[in-house]
């Protein structure tokens, strides 16, 4: 079983647990296919002609969400960096938010330091610890947590779902006898998030919970903070493409991107009731169901392979209707100014919204 093999292993042999360049390296002869059948090297960059660079990374998920119907959006604040902590907290009184909430970057990627606050001890912790512009939003306390990945092509005027994933939260459940520690060794999961579960409940770990009772470990649904991705591909049907066109109609310059989501149940997702988007994700955004455990190298490759093939017809529709992509040394400029620097600076981001405006 996996939780019995070495983690060094389990990083090796589990692609679910790769590097996101060490996935998509045997991928770039299809997307050179791609950039030929589009005639761009930086095709993508034109899917969502109303992100950044179409939503390839650094773009502000205050500004993405402010294009969503309100009706579908948890109650969101938006902080620039060193902001002091009387005026967040007089910023979160006025909107009516109480703890628990989400704080999280205002641009990241793959979950990166979003954060669970229940208290306003963990509030300042937060502003003092993280120096960028950051998002406060209402913890919203739905048990189901999606990823819908969604198209639409302009000129073709039709649309999609290519993808869901339903995430399952890092937890364990007691059966009054083992310490949540000895539980937690019971999966690979878990023990690879065990160094930030011991910072997080330190002695706690040790506690045994009564039989049959859940604790939830990890409310962030993150794959690299140990929630578990599964295939939701079952629940795509025309009714629900339906509802994501109604969602999707009022985001201006969107065509493909995958929509982190919470909803109260599934029977509620087909009516498009009682739906908080927690985030909208551009071109970049994996299927993210081909993590589920089930699924094997093969299928995850095609899959992904008919997402990339989805979003260069999308883009090539939206350059037809005169989108421009970026051209591609300034996106190996600011890609190799991303990643060696894990951000980029918020001066730069302005000065490339400005030029994308032009």
């Amino acid at each position: 079983m996996r939780h019995r093999l070495p983690l060094f292993l389990v990083k090796i042999i589990y692609y679910e647990y790769w590097p996101f360049w060490l996935f998509f390296m045997p991928l770039v002869p299809y997307w050179i296919y791609l950039a030929i059948r589009a005639k761009s090297l930086t095709y993508f960059t034109a899917a969502n002609p109303g992100i950044i660079h179409g939503g390839v990374f650094g773009e502000s998920k205050i500004d993405i969400l402010e294009k969503i119907n309100p009706k579908y959006k948890p109650t969101t604040l938006f902080f620039k960096a060193n902001t002091g902590l009387t005026e967040v907290v007089d910023g979160i009184e006025k909107a009516g938010l109480t703890f628990p909430m989400i704080i999280k970057p205002d641009v990241g990627e793959r979950g990166s330091e979003v954060e669970k606050l229940d208290s306003q001890q963990d509030l300042e912790h937060y502003i003092t610890q993280n120096h960028q512009d950051f998002i406060v939003q209402e913890f919203v306390d739905f048990d189901v947590e999606l990823g819908v990945l969604y198209h639409k092509l302009p000129i073709s005027n039709t649309s999609n779902i290519t993808s869901i994933v339903q995430k399952e939260f890092l937890g364990v459940t007691g059966d009054g006898t083992t310490s949540i520690r000895a539980l937690l060794q019971k999966s690979e999961r878990a023990k690879l998030q065990m160094p930030a579960l011991e910072e997080k409940f330190g002695s706690h770990l040790d506690d045994v919970l009564p039989n049959g009772v859940y604790k939830n470990l990890q409310p962030i649904g993150n794959h690299c903070l140990g929630t578990k991705f599964l295939s939701g591909q079952h629940l795509i049907n025309d009714k629900l493409v339906k509802v994501f066109d109604q969602i999707s109609a009022d985001v201006d310059g969107f065509n493909f991107g995958r929509f982190d989501l919470k909803v109260s149940s599934i029977e509620d997702l087909y009516e498009g009731q009682n739906i908080k988007i927690l985030e909208l994700n551009g071109v970049t955004s994996e299927p993210g169901h081909i993590y589920d455990p089930k699924f094997n190298l093969f299928r995850a490759y095609k899959d992904t392979m008919l997402s990339m093939k989805t979003s260069c017809l999308v883009s090539i529709e939206n350059m037809k209707q005169g989108a421009k992509v970026t051209p591609f040394w300034e996106m190996f400029r600011l890609l190799r100014t991303h990643f060696s620097s894990d951000e980029i600076s918020q001066n730069e981001l302005s000065a490339t919204k400005t030029a994308s405006a032009k």
